[in-house]
């Protein structure tokens, strides 16, 4: 019997949010589309976090993907960027919960050696080797499309079993795994 799923992957962020899709059939991995999302244009950052979560209930509602796999904040020195990138990250996982949907996260190292075999690899070196094994025609001229392209095929490979990755099935799972980030 043959299996079937979609899988949502996004890039978070607030200049650019990548987003991409795969289809699995059986054990076979099919591409659907890639994108971004450009927010540049916008100086609100609460109007870009609205977006955010407009475009991932709107990509939802579309493919009605089965699974969500997100690229985690990395740690960073600059508190404020990280402070945002955050908000945009759990705002898509706000979008995808609202919709009982399962999201597991994944750290930017976890998702280059999941497609590159080098989890220092370069956004470029992700990239190629997406185009590759997904025999895409052309890349983005941004690559933050390729890289929520990535955090799918990571998802992918990894079948949701990855240590060091968080997963939630909904708001009462994140609750669970969270009790310091929600106050009673």
């Amino acid at each position: 019997m043959s299996t079937e799923k979609i899988i949502l992957g996004i890039d978070p962020g607030t200049t650019i949010m990548g987003f991409g899709l795969i289809k699995i059939v059986g054990k076979k991995m099919e591409f659907i589309q890639m994108n971004e999302l450009l927010l540049q244009k916008y100086d609100d950052h609460y109007i870009k976090l609205k977006l955010i979560f407009e475009r991932t209930i709107e990509l939802i509602e579309t493919y009605h993907p089965d699974e969500i796999a997100i690229e985690a904040p990395f740690f960073g020195k600059n508190v404020q960027s990280m402070l945002k990138l955050g908000r945009a990250q759990g705002v898509a996982m706000a979008a995808g919960l609202s919709r009982e949907i399962p999201i597991t996260e994944y750290l930017p190292k976890k998702i280059k050696m999941a497609i590159t075999g080098n989890g220092n690899a370069s956004k470029e070196q992700v990239a190629l080797m997406l185009k590759s094994l997904l025999n895409l025609k052309t890349l983005p001229k941004n690559l933050d499309a390729t890289d929520g392209l990535a955090a799918a095929v990571c998802h992918f490979y990894n079948a949701g079993k990855v240590e060091g990755s968080k997963n939630y099935s909904g708001w009462d799972s994140f609750v669970k795994q969270n009790p310091k980030k929600v106050k009673s």
